[in-house]
């Protein structure tokens, strides 16, 4: 379930990282690993919106400080990037390799099927639909949902969740499970009425 952590057999350093509710980490076999302290998570953070693509450090120094910004605001940066990459290190072989600078900033190598958001896309098969619904523990980003630099990715994987739910509705309407659905269709129709594929549905 979500609450184990995601799945997958392609790891970050034997990591998985999760967005899909409050930014977290668990390891292998699915124990939370703690970051501590919230700017080092929201560095974290930061760098799971751009998974995979270098941010370059003055982009990461304002969205960990916006305008109270510390006295040295690299030094601050790099202390806080030191932090994360002990914090993965402790659990993970290669842990601490998986924070790398690249210019212009930093870089969290990490592949799209260890994130939770990457297995939760609804492009995928019909048949893995509620697996991938499961994967949410609440809204995206949920301890950061007031920082402006999640924003974007926010919006993008509530509209895929919600096209998720919209490609399931239909999918088991298809298999006959019309009574089963309509008491779960008639609580999102309420709550997202402009969604036509949603209101098709019920």
């Amino acid at each position: 379930s979500g609450l184990e952590g995601p799945r997958s057999d392609h790891l970050a350093g034997g990591l998985r990282f999760g967005v899909l509710g409050p930014v977290a980490v668990w390891t292998a076999d699915g124990q939370p690993l703690t970051v501590p302290e919230r700017k080092v998570r929201a560095l974290l953070a930061v760098l799971l919106v751009h998974a995979g693509q270098p941010v370059a450090a003055s982009r990461l120094i304002d969205d960990l400080w916006g305008d109270q910004l510390p006295e040295h605001p690299a030094n601050a940066l790099q202390t806080r990037v030191s932090q994360l990459r002990r914090a993965l290190a402790g659990e993970a072989r290669h842990g601490r390799d998986l924070v790398v600078w690249q210019r212009p900033g930093y870089l969290l190598r990490v592949e799209p099927a260890a994130v939770d958001a990457a297995a939760g896309d609804p492009r995928i098969s019909a048949g893995r639909l509620a697996e991938a619904l499961a994967l949410w523990r609440g809204p995206a980003y949920a301890d950061f949902a007031t920082e402006p630099f999640p924003r974007a990715a926010i919006d993008r994987l509530e509209e895929e969740r919600l096209a998720a739910l919209e490609d399931q509705a239909e999918a088991r309407l298809a298999l006959g499970e019309q009574v089963a659905l309509v008491g779960e269709l008639a609580g999102l129709v309420v709550r997202y009425p402009l969604r036509p594929r949603l209101r098709a549905a019920y």
